[in-house]
């Protein structure tokens, strides 16, 4: 099996309609042991039956990456649990609901410093705090759109956190290269996700998306799962600083 020996954790996580979920399905179904994280309570009740099918019910953690407490405390978990770590999904993101409709000048800079802090700064803390414990040849792998790259209908303020957010890939990627760490991105397709619910219009974009792809039809979780397993296996060992 292609993640054999692989440990890992998986941050962010919704439900079994996020992306993080297929690629978490799909390492551990390839032989990963895995650790995933939850937001708050809420959502520790919704994750505790698709920790129960992944194999790791008992490495179920909190992290809040607004609370570097709590990153640091999700090193001191996994470092108990596995010693190392092969891969990190960095799959979290957030922009208040006023940055994702309207007209984009108006949007305060309150808004834009949580979105920037959420979405971006947090795979360069949780990277930070959790490096003294990856492996030699780790890999790292975050999300991305391509709302990042050209203007999409309502995405507004989350196209520029995703813009940040691959350059922040691409920088991480020749910094860690030194010590033998892949960082990539993975920029899907539309996918009916909690997050995208919060884009106006979706619905027409799957609708336009699917009539407009060579494949006429829009990518599923597992399509997207097994791309982010190839990116956090050996096969992709001299993919660094990508966005796939």
């Amino acid at each position: 099996m292609i993640m054999k020996g692989k440990k890992g954790v998986v941050l962010g996580i919704a439900n079994k309609k996020s992306i993080a979920y297929g690629i978490a399905k799909a390492c551990q179904k390839q032989g990963a042991e895995l650790a995933i994280t939850y937001l708050n309570e809420r959502f520790e009740k919704k994750l505790a039956p698709i920790a129960e099918e992944l194999g790791c019910a008992d490495r179920l953690y909190p992290c809040d990456v607004s609370k570097p407490e709590e990153i640091k405390a999700l090193r001191a978990s996994l470092e108990k649990d596995f010693g190392q770590i092969d891969f990190i999904v960095h799959s979290i993101a957030f922009a208040p609901k006023e940055g994702l409709s309207g007209r984009f000048m108006d949007i305060s800079k309150e808004a834009f410093d949580v979105a920037m802090d959420i979405s971006v700064y947090s795979l360069i803390e949780v990277t930070r705090e959790l490096k003294p414990i990856l492996s030699d040849n780790a890999s790292i792998l975050t999300l991305t759109y391509y709302g990042g790259v050209k203007y999409i209908p309502n995405y507004n303020l989350m196209g520029v956190a995703k813009a940040a957010l691959e350059m922040t890939t691409k920088y991480l990627a020749e910094d860690l290269g030194r010590d033998g760490v892949r960082v990539n991105a993975l920029s899907a397709g539309p996918i009916k996700t909690l997050a995208a619910a919060g884009i106006g219009d979706f619905a027409f974009m799957l609708k336009w998306n699917a009539a407009h792809s060579p494949l006429k039809r829009n990518v599923t979780i597992d399509d997207v799962g097994n791309s982010g397993m190839y990116l956090l296996s050996d096969l992709s060992a001299a993919v660094t600083g990508e966005i796939h």
